[in-house]
C-alpha cells in the first residue's frame, strides 16, 4: 500500500487560526476512488522551528512515505503556491510559536543556497486550476517556518535510503469562516471545501509522479 504524509502547522504568532491543520486532516479523510489504497498519515507541526526538527524526521522514519504533501499559511496571497525550493535561509526577526528566533539566518551553515523539488509543478498548478482554484508557481517560500520545514523535508529525500519521498509544499490563503460581506462578495475568498478539492487534486498528481 502506497503511504503518503500530509502536514500541516497550528497557530502562530500574527496568525490565530492556520487553516493548513485542518487541510491536512480533511485531506486523509476523503474518501475518492482516485485515493483507494492510499494510507494517509496526516500531521499538524507546531509552528516551531525545534518540533519540526524533532518530528519530521521520525514521521518519515516511521512511515516511509512515498509522498511528502506539506502545506503552509501564505495570509496575504489570495491563491495557492506551488513551492518549487526551499531556501538555505530563516529570519530572526519573527519568533515561532514558542517565541523562539533562530540564532544563525542559515538552515544549514556551508550549505547549498537552496534545495529544489524533483516534483512536476507545472501540473500541480494544472490540477489545483481544473478544480477552480487559483494556483501559481513561487521560488520563495519565505524565511519562516514554512521554508524551514520543506527544507529538512528536501533532506530527508536526498539522504542515502530505500525509499526517497516525493516532497511538495503548498502556500494556501486565509480561508471564509462564516458568510462574506456583500461589499465582499466580488472577490470570494477560498472556504476548506475548496482547499481540500485542490490538495486532492495535487496529491493525486504527486502520486502519479512518484509512481513513475
Amino acid at each position: 500500500m502506497t503511504t503518503v504524509l500530509i502536514t500541516g502547522f497550528g497557530p502562530f504568532p500574527r496568525a490565530p487560526f492556520n487553516p493548513s491543520g485542518p487541510l491536512a486532516f480533511r485531506l486523509a479523510r476523503r474518501a475518492r476512488p482516485a485515493l483507494a489504497g492510499v494510507r494517509r498519515i496526516a500531521h499538524v507541526f507546531p509552528t516551531s522551528y525545534r518540533a519540526v526538527d524533532r518530528d519530521l524526521p521520525a514521521l518519515i522514519a516511521r512511515h516511509r512515505p512515498a509522498v511528502v504533501l506539506l502545506f503552509g499559511l501564505a495570509a496575504r496571497t489570495p491563491h495557492l503556491r506551488i513551492e518549487t525550493r526551499a531556501c538555505n535561509r530563516r529570519t530572526p526577526l519573527f519568533p515561532d510559536a514558542q517565541r523562539l528566533c533562530p540564532e544563525a539566518p542559515a538552515i544549514r551553515p556551508g550549505g547549498p543556497p537552496a534545495h529544489g523539488s524533483r516534483a512536476p509543478h507545472r501540473r500541480l498548478v494544472a490540477a489545483a486550476r481544473a478544480v477552480g482554484v487559483p494556483a501559481r508557481l513561487s521560488r520563495d517560500a519565505g524565511p519562516y517556518v514554512c521554508n524551514f520545514t520543506y527544507w529538512r523535508a528536501l533532506e530527508e529525500s536526498t539522504e542515502e535510503a530505500q525509499l526517497l519521498p516525493l516532497v511538495q509544499f503548498v502556500h494556501i490563503p486565509l480561508i471564509a469562516r462564516g458568510p462574506v460581506p456583500l461589499a465582499r462578495a466580488r472577490r470570494r475568498r477560498l472556504m476548506l471545501g475548496d482547499l481540500a478539492r485542490a490538495g486532492e487534486a495535487i496529491l493525486v498528481a504527486l502520486l502519479a509522479a512518484s509512481r513513475r
